[in-house]
């Protein structure tokens, strides 16, 4: 049996991927999206959007996802718009039951963009994979169930 989606998100973070991209580029392929834009499209939701903390970004990746399957994009089909709003606030509340928050500053616990250097390198080494993980399971988990 082949290497699963979830882990190959979580190597491609391991490789050195921001969060995010790890998140959409691993199922954006089945939603008709090729992943070299893919890995562009989610760089800089990274770090909870350019590194500012806000929205965990393997959460962002995930929220483009349903987006990809889900969103509107007919103006005659205003259902697709709540559809993807309620699938977007399931899945925070899902990752929220796993990881208390959906926020990348109160998940990493540290100021990506004051602290030390060293710091924070360690504590994204030891958070974001299971953040990376979290968002996939609950990816598969709603967008493949149907």
């Amino acid at each position: 049996m082949g290497e699963s989606k979830v882990d190959k998100a979580v190597a491609c973070f391991d490789e050195g991927f921001n969060c995010s991209s790890s998140v959409f580029s691993t199922y954006c392929e089945d939603f008709g999206l090729d992943k070299e834009t893919g890995l562009k499209l989610s760089c800089p939701l990274g770090g909870g959007m350019g590194r500012l903390q806000g929205t965990c970004g393997a959460v962002s990746g995930a929220y483009l996802l349903i987006g990809l399957k889900h969103g509107m994009y007919l103006k005659e089909d205003p259902d697709a718009r709540i559809k993807t709003y309620d699938m977007v606030r399931e899945f925070a509340r899902l990752f929220a039951e796993r990881n208390e928050s959906t926020n990348c500053r109160d998940i990493i616990g540290v100021d990506l963009l004051k602290d030390d250097p060293q710091i924070t390198s360690a504590r994204i080494k030891e958070v974001c994979p299971k953040m990376v993980k979290d968002a996939a399971e609950i990816v598969e988990q709603l967008l493949y169930a149907d």
